[in-house]
């Protein structure tokens, strides 16, 4: 789930090699054009094409380090497909925590055992009642079989969708939702645990 590229970006400047995953081809597209920058060093950037469900193009514990930032639900479509072709094509919030369950199962499989998995993700609100979209979420990834290290608090600023949902908060009386969490895991098996 490379959305925009920034992730890649850093990865480059920082001389880390990186792979790259999006089933949206335009996620791709837009991260090889932010690619396009002499970094003067040696970070290789793959990318593929492919649901983070099935993340066959990579094997078994090869991977050092996990960031994803995932849709939250259908707040934003990043396309018109069905379900099984984008999760951001999920309203229903069971669902889509099932599906991440998915994610989360393939993330442990490729991650090398005591490294770390830190995913991006925030709440929503359903008939102006919040929803802890992101416990459920992280509940599916301590089933897949993460241990929480962190949940880090992201505040949020100057959002695109701000203004709007200013005046609708005061028109219904609820409060913006203005954070995030960034869960950072820890896969850890069972014959070598880490502190």
């Amino acid at each position: 789930m490379i959305g925009g590229g920034t992730s890649a970006i850093e990865a480059k400047i920082l001389n880390r090699h990186i792979i790259c995953t999006d089933i949206n081809e335009l996620a791709l597209i837009r991260t090889k054009k932010s690619l396009e920058f002499d970094a003067k060093n040696n970070a290789e950037q793959k990318l593929y094409k492919c649901d983070a469900r099935d993340l066959k193009k990579i094997g078994n514990e090869k991977i050092d380090f996990i960031l994803t930032h995932p849709p939250y639900v259908d707040i934003i479509k990043y396309s018109e497909g069905k379900i099984e072709e984008d999760l951001s094509n999920i309203h229903d919030l069971d669902t889509f925590a099932d599906e991440m369950e998915k994610v989360a199962n393939e993330l442990f499989r490729v991650l090398k055992n005591g490294k770390y998995c830190a995913i991006l993700i925030g709440d929503t609100r359903r008939n102006k009642m919040y929803q802890p979209l992101a416990f459920k979420v992280m509940e599916r990834f301590i089933n897949a079989g993460f241990v929480l290290k962190e949940d880090i608090i992201k505040r949020q600023f100057n959002c695109k969708a701000t203004g709007f949902w200013v005046n609708k908060s005061k028109l219904n009386n609820f409060l913006l939702i203005m954070h995030e969490h960034l869960f950072v895991f820890q896969k850890q098996t069972q014959d070598k645990l880490y502190c």
